[in-house]
């Protein structure tokens, strides 16, 4: 499914995919947090048919419900697909040294050839962490590569 990303200068981002059925549906993502579902109409897509305003706390519900826990199951399904390929979660501990770090520091995908591709906190998925990204104790890092790569990281973030 294509998804078209729009930047709104001064507001954030809008993303809008079309249905099966021909309906086009958006989201608004402000710079404050707040997220717009917006519907448009069928005959006429530059109008807005409804709009709902969401909280973050909301827009978060929203995804949960919509499955973006998925990400995880998307990925183990591709580990099926392609040969060779392995996905691991992996607990960060309090204990790690890159608890309270940013993922740069680790320099993983250098380090091992494999790639952090998410992270999964307190049961939210944030797919492709940036290298500012913060890890946390209690995060499960989700990590792509080979069984050596993979195994790699997991010393990495275990041990340094």
């Amino acid at each position: 499914m294509d998804v078209e990303r729009t930047s709104l200068p001064g507001i954030g981002l809008r993303h809008v995919f079309t249905t099966g059925r021909g309906r086009q549906i958006g989201v608004v993502s402000h710079r404050t947090g707040r997220r717009d579902l917006v519907i448009y109409d069928k005959d006429d897509p530059d109008t807005c048919v409804v709009s709902v305003a969401l909280a973050a706390e909301e827009a978060n519900a929203v995804a949960e419900l919509l499955g973006t826990g998925r990400v995880v199951e998307r990925l183990a399904e591709l580990n099926r697909q392609v040969e060779g390929l392995v996905t691991e979660q992996i607990l960060l501990t309090a204990a790690s040294p890159y608890a309270g770090r940013r993922l740069g520091d680790t320099r993983a995908r250098t380090r091992s050839g494999a790639s952090i591709v998410a992270v999964v906190r307190d049961g939210e998925v944030i797919a492709s962490p940036r290298p500012d990204f913060e890890f946390r104790a209690e995060d499960v890092v989700v990590v792509v590569g080979t069984d050596e790569g993979t195994a790699a990281v997991a010393t990495i973030l275990h041990g340094g």
